[in-house]
Order: structure tokens, then C-alpha cells, then sequence
């Protein structure tokens, strides 16, 4: 076993090695420096789409012998890498964007690779459900990647219904022609008040983050249709969270307060009477009394 340990994931002399290398899931400045240095040495490139990567390379001044191992053809590209590998041959696996095997294809690639005791090494790198997350601002608690949700409704909230009692945060991946139906569907399941970060287009010329709560993101994707345009990534609230501000039971005694009070004067009493968080509370109280009176918002 010792023989087949190699530093850093360098490959060893005369062995195969698959490298997983991660590219840019937009701004082609986002690929690493060892993920340049694996591309350009490496025998072969396996790519989803050749025209993609070609791209890539060139921008980096990279030639190389590319590949292609799509989701129509991986069964089949799987044999021919396992056997350049097997000749002793370096291949880099790569997708049009961000990390193989991660709703994207390569997973059957690699796990050839592996049954076939061959050396598979990560080139870690950009990943949209990761970039999401991070600028989500959520407290540091699990969460479980999703991706793409199923296309048919009924099997989406299906699909929904499974994990909306988890405590875990939810990552989503989801197309533009879909995503306004998504979105109505994760609010019926999950909640109206469960708070939603949507990703689009990052790291690209149109990146945009947004958070709200779950029952006003369809509003808000309506508003402009821009915002509905390109590739998506959803950061859900977890149950856990909900429960936690739900045992405070605070937002019925501010709907009663805010048919008599003013919303101030709503918000303050509610806050004295629950021990609720002011800004919670305020940012509520301006829902319900926009609501109400729309006119007045």
C-alpha cells in the first residue's frame, strides 16, 4: 500500500491517476493555480462538453488531448478512461462548471476508477451550492445539498415533504423555467416563514443574492423577470430554526396588537410581552400591516 502513496496527490511514476479537477462555475479567474498545473499535464482531459473546456484552456494558454464524458455517453467513456488509466496515462476530469460527480457527470468515471484500484485524487475547487452557503448567512449548522429538486410537481413535493421536518439546511439547484413553480411549491411544503437565500448567476456579470422569507420570494421573482433568468442556487432555512422561533409563539399576539396599536407601539409590547428579538418582530409587523392596508405600505 505504501508503493501507492504519493505526496500531495503527484502522481507516481509509471502509474494512472485520475485527478477530480474542480473549474470556475463563472468568473475564469476562479481556477486554481495546482488546478492549471494538473490540466496541463495531464495526458488526457475527460470533459463534459469539449467545446466548453476548450474555452477554459485557452484562455490559460493550456493545450491538451480532450475528451468527451457526458451523461449520454459515460457508461461507455467510462471503460475507454479506466483503460488509458490502466496504460499508465494521467486524465483529468473535469464539467463545464464547478466539481464533477456534483449534479454533474464523472460520478461513474470515478467509481470505474476505484473498482478498478486505480489512484483518483481530488483538485478541489469552486462549487455553487458551497459559494451559495457562504454567503447565505446562516449559523454554522448542517445542511444537506440537494441539488436538482424532480422536474413533475407532485414528485418535487414529494420530494419536499421528505426532508421538510429536518433540521438541516436545505441546497437547491434549480433551472430558470422552473424555478418560479420551485419556489411556490417549497413554500407550501416547507413554510411561508422559513427564510430563503437565492443565488443566481454567481461569480458571472449577473450575480444576485437575495433573501427573504420563503412566502415572498415568489413575489419578488415576479417583480422583475430578470430575476428569474439563469442557473440558481436555493439556501432553505432549517426546521430546527423554525422551531426554535416558533416556540416563542410571538407573531399571534402581534396580529392582535397591530388590530388596536399603531405598528410601533404593536412591535414594543409584543416584544415585552414574549421576549421575542425587536427586529424579527418589526420586520413582521410591516408584513401583516402592508397587508392589511396595501395602499398605505
Amino acid at each position: 500500500m505504501g508503493a501507492r502513496t504519493a505526496k500531495h496527490g503527484e502522481n507516481p511514476k509509471g502509474e494512472g491517476q485520475l485527478y477530480v479537477v474542480a473549474t470556475p462555475i463563472g468568473n475564469l479567474d476562479d481556477i486554481s493555480a495546482r488546478a492549471l498545473r494538473v490540466l496541463g499535464s495531464a495526458d488526457i482531459i475527460a470533459a463534459e462538453d469539449t467545446r466548453v473546456t476548450a474555452r477554459l484552456l485557452d484562455r490559460h494558454g493550456i493545450t491538451g488531448k480532450l475528451f468527451a464524458v457526458h451523461e449520454h455517453n459515460e457508461r461507455r467513456a467510462a471503460r475507454w478512461v479506466i483503460g488509458q488509466l490502466a496504460q499508465g496515462k494521467s486524465v483529468a476530469l473535469v464539467t463545464d462548471a464547478g466539481t464533477p460527480g456534483i449534479s454533474d457527470p464523472g460520478a461513474l468515471v470515478i467509481a470505474e476508477a476505484h473498482a478498478a484500484g486505480l489512484r483518483v485524487t481530488p483538485v478541489p475547487g469552486p462549487n455553487a451550492g458551497v459559494a451559495a452557503l457562504s454567503a447565505a448567512g446562516f449559523a454554522d449548522r448542517p445542511f444537506l445539498f440537494l441539488g436538482f429538486l424532480p422536474a413533475k410537481a407532485a414528485a418535487r413535493r414529494n420530494a419536499l415533504e421528505r426532508v421538510a421536518a429536518l433540521p438541516y439546511l436545505l441546497i437547491v439547484y434549480e433551472a430558470p423555467h422552473r424555478l418560479l413553480e420551485c419556489v411556490e411549491d417549497m413554500e407550501n411544503v416547507l413554510g411561508a416563514d422559513r427564510t430563503l437565500v437565492l443565488g443566481r448567476e454567481l461569480t458571472k456579470l449577473f450575480e444576485e443574492i437575495h433573501r427573504c422569507r420563503l412566502g415572498e420570494a415568489a413575489a419578488w421573482l415576479r417583480a422583475d423577470p430578470n430575476r428569474q433568468r439563469g442557473e440558481h442556487v436555493l439556501v432553505i432555512e432549517s426546521a430546527g430554526e423554525q422551531e426554535t422561533e416558533a416556540s416563542s409563539d410571538w407573531e399571534p399576539v402581534l396580529a392582535a396588537l397591530l388590530e388596536e396599536l399603531s405598528v410601533a407601539r404593536a412591535v414594543k409590547l409584543a416584544c415585552r410581552l414574549t421576549g421575542a428579538k425587536k427586529n424579527a418582530v418589526y420586520a413582521r409587523a410591516l408584513q401583516l400591516a402592508k397587508k392589511r392596508d396595501p395602499g398605505n405600505a
